[in-house]
């Protein structure tokens, strides 16, 4: 597998947390030197490694939001 280079821009949020200390997060990150998207994924505590996720322009997470947002919960 090849190496993939991320760098976490900025936290914005857990969404989850499981018994071994893995956290479902909110970040914006920077993937391969590229512009920096917004990603939702599980991480271990040391941000080492990751589990498989999504990641959204500004314009999907928009979306997102509005589509969650018309829902009934």
């Amino acid at each position: 597998m090849a190496n993939i280079k991320y760098e976490i821009k900025e936290t914005i949020g857990d969404l989850s947390e499981s018994s071994k200390g893995w956290k479902k997060e909110l970040n914006l990150i920077s993937w391969n030197d590229n512009i920096p998207k917004f990603d939702i994924r599980d991480w271990s505590p040391d941000h080492e490694k990751m589990g498989k996720g999504i990641t959204l322009t500004n314009d999907e997470l928009k979306k997102l939001r509005d589509i969650l947002n018309e829902m009934k919960l």
